[in-house]
């Protein structure tokens, strides 16, 4: 297993990975997974078009496939006003699930967080996916707090 910076060699690949993200889990009350999903290809796909320094994606590799992606900003704490690293989308391949590329990949994020001199690697989970709410606190994330959407009907 190794994880590499992408190139723009990876984009097919990343992208298709959106679809992914979505599997496994129902979508939370008053969203739609074909939603989340243009939600995360159009992120993946405007990372591919600038590139920015202050983000990352990584690509994770097992028998030298492409197995897994992991898409990283900078965001700034609402609480201490001072930047850190926000991981924004995980997500494996379904033939490379349980073989330790997500874990792998959060391993490499929480590298370039401490490279940039962060004091914290923060994500979001969708309360649904609960999979990946366990790998992340495995991993030693702890919840924060918890957003809470009221859909306004018209």
């Amino acid at each position: 297993m190794s994880v590499r910076p992408a190139t723009p060699r990876d984009r097919v690949f990343v992208v298709a990975l959106a679809g992914r993200l979505v599997d496994g889990f129902d979508a939370p009350p008053h969203r739609t997974k074909p939603e989340l999903i243009e939600g995360d290809r159009r992120a993946l796909v405007e990372w591919f078009e600038k590139m920015p320094e202050s983000e990352a994606m990584l690509i994770a590799e097992l028998d030298g496939k492409p197995a897994g992606c992991a898409y990283l900003v900078t965001l700034v704490d609402y609480f201490n006003e001072r930047p850190h690293a926000h991981l924004s989308v995980l997500a494996v391949e379904k033939w490379a699930e349980g073989k330790g590329v997500g874990s792998a990949l959060l391993g490499a994020c929480e590298q370039w967080a401490r490279n940039r001199g962060s004091d914290r690697l923060t994500l979001s989970a969708l309360v649904t996916n609960a999979r990946a709410r366990a790998l992340y606190e495995r991993r030693g994330f702890n919840g924060e707090y918890i957003r809470y959407v009221l859909p306004l009907v018209r």
